[in-house]
């Protein structure tokens, strides 16, 4: 079983983060780890939506990475902000769909409706894409 792991960040709030098995599955871990995160921070009000982007961002890994394994990324760089990340093996960004017509990107763009900002970081070794959730600090 994968085992989270927490680091001291600028603002004083840990980080939280867990490599899982890149599978459907892991969405409900990375929900639960988002939810944990936002009750330990008091800003519970941004679970739901973050439930929600955690879970697209997750099967989109699972859909697109390589490798057999993802890292999710609960990260509280200021007061008022959460940021949600998913990092994997593969280089390619992802792509936000259209129109409704396609059938993918549907999960992207609820991602950017629902985060205050999206994107993706390119690494060396692959990509994290992120999105941030805004509150009160």
């Amino acid at each position: 079983m994968p085992q989270p792991t927490t680091q001291a960040r600028q603002t004083g709030h840990p980080g939280y983060s867990e490599t899982l098995p890149r599978r459907p599955e892991s969405a409900a871990t990375a929900r639960r780890l988002l939810r944990a995160a936002c009750a330990v921070w008091g800003l519970d009000a941004l679970a739901d939506d973050g439930a929600l982007i955690v879970s697209e961002l997750v099967a989109n890994a699972v859909q697109h990475a390589r490798r057999e394994s993802i890292r999710v990324v609960i990260d509280r760089p200021d007061a008022a902000r959460v940021r949600v990340g998913v990092a994997d093996l593969s280089r390619t960004r992802p792509v936000q769909g259209a129109d409704d017509n396609n059938e993918g990107g549907r999960g992207l763009r609820l991602v950017a409706a629902l985060a205050a900002d999206w994107g993706t970081d390119e690494r060396r070794w692959g990509k994290i894409v992120w999105a941030d959730l805004e509150g009160r600090g």
